[in-house]
């Protein structure tokens, strides 16, 4: 499906309009971002400076690594991370309050310095470590680009949000969903229907369609944008900081018509530091009601509270 404009699909923005443009230019993608994320909560950018050639060597590696003996993989799985650091197994994740785990395989990686927890490398694919951790910092760069337009249209600082980021334990997440197997429960989903987290979401094009987000109207809306695009989305604890100005937006990953396709992905999930307080900004406030509809927590306790109810908290 397009993702342009006639048909209802999601936003189409010019990231070098921000970056390069003039201050109108400039005005004009803030104000069409900001709109975007109120009304559907997503949208897409195009001429970005994540590098394709770099995204699509990143599916190549990850295509190796999730090829690997079963055997092999879980030596990369440590229960005491939670889920938040190497690979993730088939079918130990399901969504908020999905009684059927999603068919899914994944491996997380994160910030690698002395405080966070240790990312775990396949050895058995010494390119998986350079690639991921080059796409990793290309991402976080476009992330915090995006964010700077974030805090612009909710009138706060520029680099409120940048600032909240510089320590927080953002994850890029390469999924794997093996192709449909017969004995699979019925009402099992690639991805059951689920909202992020996290501030921001950035999905580099997926390998394969699947991708639906819930509209206002209770419709589903496919969403496969084209090569050299990338699908933002905003999360939770936005959502929480905004007062519900910005949509947090249910989405899912259907299954295909034929079971032997497989598909790959690659979600950047933008955290802010863990004591980053969500209570709601005194500006949105003002601008959703008068009232904080959302209690005071911080990002921290709030993350630790959604591993359980995904079933990687313990």
């Amino acid at each position: 499906m397009k993702n342009t404009r006639g048909d209802r699909a999601i936003p189409l923005l010019d990231f070098q309009a921000f970056t390069q443009g003039n201050r109108f230019e400039q005005q004009d993608f803030v104000n069409r971002l900001g709109l975007a994320l109120e009304d559907i909560g997503f949208f897409a950018i195009e001429h970005h400076s994540v590098e394709i050639a770099l995204i699509q060597q990143a599916y190549q590696v990850a295509e190796q690594v999730f090829e690997l003996p079963a055997a092999i993989k879980r030596q990369y799985e440590r229960p005491e991370l939670k889920g938040q650091r190497g690979f993730v197994d088939f079918g130990r994740e399901h969504a908020k309050d999905s009684a059927h785990p999603d068919l899914k395989e994944f491996w997380h990686i994160g910030r690698s310095h002395s405080n966070f927890l240790a990312n775990l490398w396949p050895q058995e694919v010494p390119q998986f470590q350079p690639v991921m951790t080059a796409l990793y910092q290309q991402l976080e760069t476009c992330a915090a680009v995006l964010l700077e337009a974030c805090a612009l249209y909710l009138k706060q600082p520029r680099h409120y949000f940048r600032a909240l980021i510089s320590q927080g334990d953002t994850l890029l997440r390469v999924i794997h969903y093996p192709p449909i197997a017969p004995t699979a429960a019925a009402a099992s989903l690639r991805s059951a229907p689920h909202e992020d987290i996290n501030l921001i979401t950035l999905l580099c094009e997926a390998t394969a369609p699947g991708l639906e987000l819930l509209r206002s109207d209770g419709h589903w809306l496919p969403i496969q944008v084209p090569p050299g695009q990338i699908v933002v989305d905003t999360g939770d604890m936005l959502q929480h900081l905004t007062n519900g100005l910005f949509k947090s937006t249910t989405h899912r990953v259907v299954n295909p018509d034929s079971q032997r396709d497989r598909r790959f992905s690659m979600p950047f999930f933008v955290h802010p530091n863990a004591a980053t307080d969500l209570t709601p900004l005194p500006a949105c406030i003002a601008r959703t009601g008068g009232y904080a509809r959302y209690a005071p927590l911080t990002a921290g306790t709030f993350l630790q509270q959604r591993l359980r109810e995904i079933g990687l908290g313990g």
